[in-house]
């Protein structure tokens, strides 16, 4: 299997869910608490990629509150104050090969697909993996 002439179109989440620099967090922690919600919020401002939210990154921003709506911190900060700027990023023209190189670096654990700084869907650490174990129940 020649995984750079495999698209990442064939395994990015294209139904993606995205929040705006000004978003307070109480958006953000109400996406999380969906099921089967990947672990990672792109930030996109005037249909441009600004940024990315990972769990990670909203748990230390909450520090210690507790999940209750009402806790202040959920309507004090907002996304802006919290995201991280420049994520990984890869065109939706990359091949399999390339997204896992940059995951297996280990420094991110999702890309955002984009063209021309335009979101067209994400990729995780998880998805690649269940690329390979679909592929491999093939063989």
């Amino acid at each position: 299997m020649d995984l750079s002439k495999i698209s990442v179109k064939d395994i990015m989440s294209s139904n993606v869910t995205a929040v705006s620099p000004s978003q307070s967090l109480i958006d953000v922690k109400h996406i999380f608490e969906k099921k089967n919600f990947h672990h990672h919020i792109p930030v996109v401002f005037e249909g441009k990629l600004k940024g990315m939210i990972s769990l990670a990154d909203f748990l230390f921003g909450i520090k210690t509150a507790s999940l209750d709506d009402d806790e202040e911190v959920y309507h004090n900060l907002f996304v802006k104050d919290i995201m991280r700027e420049h994520p990984a990023t890869c065109s939706s023209s990359a091949s399999i090969k390339e997204v896992a190189e940059i995951l297996a670096e280990g420094n991110v654990h999702a890309i955002v697909i984009c063209d021309n700084g335009t979101v067209k869907g994400m990729v995780s650490t998880a998805d690649v993996i269940r690329y390979f174990l679909r592929s491999s129940n093939r063989s």
